[in-house]
């Protein structure tokens, strides 16, 4: 395949920007990275393809995890790859794996160890990962028992634990159907808080360090350190900018200084 870098920027710009716009940005990026690859610039890891066979592939399966594939199941897997504007080899690809991951005996453990292998200690990578899976299971199937069960466990394999998971799922709630980012209306209070990774019982001085750490944890700079495109610290901007916005409104609320 010829198309790994764009699908895995496109990917990564939907999760860092939560728009269509970033997809698109992060597409034209890999497309870059892949032409560079053709013209052998340079070596490309694994990476980018295992994400995207992986992702697919795990889609499928809890999809299918309450025994049956629904219609607004296919239908939230179909809206990421078109969020990700993949082409028609592309959405063939994806449309595979998806298969995959439903078909009976898919060992999910065995793909989620390749997967973690190949990611090394890139755990934002991890947890976008996650967020994408989350994000589809809210849109098919509203996280049902099975799906969650298999989520909650990837995750754990991941590093993650169980509060960072339901606090990951409380924010994604909080987003759909928020306001943009920079819009005059403000989003709740308790997806504010998710947004930081904290509770709302926490302590002024805990919420700032909660800012700070996620501030820190999703700068452009420390994104590229890891890995991702140097082109893209513009895009990851507005990650920070939504972090920045919760933060505010907590402030606002709790009339801190």
């Amino acid at each position: 395949m010829g198309w790994e870098g764009k699908v895995f920027g496109a990917l990564i710009g939907l999760l860092v920007t939560r728009s269509v716009w970033g997809a698109v940005i992060g597409a034209f990026i890999g497309q870059v990275f892949d032409q560079e690859r053709r013209a052998g610039a340079r070596p490309q890891p694994a990476l980018p393809a295992v994400f995207f066979r992986t992702t697919f592939e795990v889609m499928g399966h809890v999809a299918k995890s309450d025994g049956r594939v629904s219609e607004a199941e296919i239908a939230a897997a179909r809206r990421t790859m078109r969020e990700l504007g993949l082409g028609p080899d592309q959405v063939s690809a994806a449309i595979a794996s998806f298969g995959v991951g439903k078909a009976p005996g898919y060992d999910v453990d065995r793909a989620v160890a390749g997967f973690r292998a190949v990611c090394g200690p890139r755990r934002d990578l991890l947890a976008a990962f996650i967020e994408l899976q989350l994000r589809a299971a809210l849109a098919g199937n509203d996280l049902s028992p099975p799906a969650r069960a298999i989520l909650t466990r990837i995750a754990g394999q991941f590093g993650i634990s169980a509060i960072e998971f339901v606090r990951m799922e409380a924010a994604l709630r909080g987003r759909r159907g928020a306001p943009p980012s920079g819009a005059s209306a403000s989003r709740s209070l308790s997806t504010c808080y998710a947004e930081l990774g904290i509770d709302a019982s926490a302590s002024d001085r805990e919420v700032t360090k909660a800012y700070r750490r996620q501030m820190s944890r999703h700068h452009p700079d420390k994104l590229v350190a890891r890995g991702l495109p140097e082109s893209m610290a513009q895009v990851a901007k507005e990650r920070t900018q939504r972090i920045q916005e919760a933060y505010e409104q907590i402030r606002a609320a709790r009339g801190m200084r």
